[in-house]
């Protein structure tokens, strides 16, 4: 009896213990469940290359367990057609749901910005900001850029047409460009049920909105002062993720920045088209000197390497191919001057060709994608300095008499040492060298030397 009294005990305490740890997890479930956080992406440059890896490599990299929105907190003056898309592109296949916040006051999210915004769950804005203005702008031949323009009316956001059509451009080539962005922001506006009409008009008349007028409009879905102020006003909302809608639960999510990482950084000074466009130029002139001066290394070394990060930065912006052949045109000329001397003609002529194509290079389509011109002045300056100076002194050390070696010694004259057979060795500016005459010398006589065969001088009395 005792002993099923004592198992009787134990498994009563057994169960109670079982019940307490249940009900404790019970309890614990829900805020576990509750846990997550919000992961902010700073955007506050032109729209890149860079730009792009960074926005598309956190949204690959998140997991939705943990994440639970992501914020794309955004100034941008626009940017590149071909990084927009990709972005937009990984924002529609994103799990986690994805929220543009144009901030903070006195940001914009001009042309490519505004893409972004139409295309992401949430919209929002801080007050004193601005969305809009997203034509579309030809570069090179090819549809590389968003290109902001138009001016502001307080009804609607873009420039006084007095009820006037705008007109269509005037090319094939541009209705096409247009026509295309148009569908295609129409397409994200309908997607996340927004203001589709006014998104045309910002593409076909680069019309611009501030922040109270774009609410108003529903071109945006709210106005908040901070992040969490976006977090509280969004709680509750139902999105569309992945295509699937989605429930948004934001309260008492932790707030993390996630900062670009080095490639990141890297990749956004390489593509600045003026650091690209003296990359270029470095290695042009390191090739040239090692060129010129084979066995230096250092020279060849950097201009090696620098042309290859130049060319790897060029081939992922939309550059105009006709600039950079006249950039190559204009340094063979200046090259072809220095060598056979046209009087100035083919130089001036390469200076000019140099100077035009680095500034069609980079046509100035894009913000924040185009080559300064103080720039551009400095680098023409330097290269024509660089060719008819540096280049020149050099190409003319080059033509200058041997000094030294056996080429040196024509005409030079010194004393036989040892003599015997019509040949001998004597001693010329103090080294002794093989020797022949067809004339007979007397050891400590004087000789000049009149020629060599190869390492043996041939010499006659002095």
């Amino acid at each position: 009896m005792r002993r099923a009294s004592a198992s009787g005990t134990g498994t009563a305490a057994f169960c109670g213990l079982a019940a307490v740890l249940l009900s404790v997890l019970m309890i614990t479930s829900p805020a576990a469940a509750a846990a997550g956080r919000v992961a902010v992406l700073e955007i506050d440059s032109a729209i890149g290359p860079a730009t792009a890896e960074y926005v598309t490599q956190e949204l690959s990299t998140l997991d939705p367990a943990q994440t639970r929105l992501v914020i794309l907190e955004m100034n941008t003056p626009g940017g590149l057609d071909s990084a927009m898309r990709e972005i937009i592109r990984a924002i529609l296949s994103s799990p986690v749901p994805v929220a543009t916040y144009v901030a903070p006051a006195g940001a914009r999210a001009a042309s490519a910005g505004t893409y972004i915004a139409y295309a992401s769950a949430i919209a929002a804005m801080a007050p004193g900001t601005n969305i809009g203005a997203a034509t579309p702008v030809q570069m090179g031949g090819l549809p590389g850029t968003m290109q902001p323009a138009g001016g502001s009316n307080p009804q609607t956001g873009g420039e006084a047409r007095k009820g006037k059509p705008v007109p269509e451009p005037a090319d094939t080539e541009s209705r096409k460009i247009v026509n295309d962005a148009a569908a295609y922001i129409r397409s994200l506006a309908e997607l996340n049920h927004r203001n589709a009409d006014w998104a045309e008009q910002a593409v076909r008349e680069a019309m611009s909105l501030p922040a109270s007028q774009a609410l108003k409009l529903h071109v945006v879905d709210l106005i908040a002062a901070d992040i969490p102020d976006l977090l509280r006003q969004i709680d509750g909302r139902t999105v569309t993720v992945d295509g699937k809608p989605q429930r948004l639960k934001t309260t008492g999510l932790a707030i993390v920045k996630l900062a670009p990482g080095w490639r990141t950084d890297f990749l956004g000074v390489i593509t600045d088209p003026n650091i690209a466009f003296l990359l270029m130029m470095i290695g042009f002139y390191g090739l040239i000197f090692e060129f010129l001066n084979p066995g230096m290394v250092v020279p060849g070394l950097i201009g090696g390497i620098s042309l290859l990060v130049a060319l790897f930065a060029l081939s992922l912006l939309p550059i105009d191919y006709a600039g950079a052949a006249l950039v190559a045109l204009g340094i063979g000329l200046m090259i072809a001057e220095v060598h056979i001397g046209a009087f100035g003609v083919l130089g001036v002529g390469g200076v000019f060709a140099f100077a035009i194509g680095a500034i069609i290079m980079f046509p100035a389509g894009a913000p924040g994608f185009h080559l300064s011109g103080a720039v551009v002045g400095a680098i023409t300056a330097a290269t024509a300095a660089f060719f008819f100076l540096a280049v020149g002194l050099l190409l003319r050390s080059r033509r200058r008499p041997v000094v030294t070696g056996r080429e040196a010694l024509g005409g030079a004259e010194g004393e036989t040492v040892v003599w015997q057979d019509g040949e001998g060795r004597v001693r010329v500016q103090g080294e002794i060298w093989r020797a022949r005459s067809q004339r007979a010398l007397a050891p400590g006589s004087r000789i000049r030397v009149v020629g060599h065969d190869g390492l043996v001088l041939i010499v006659e009395p002095a």
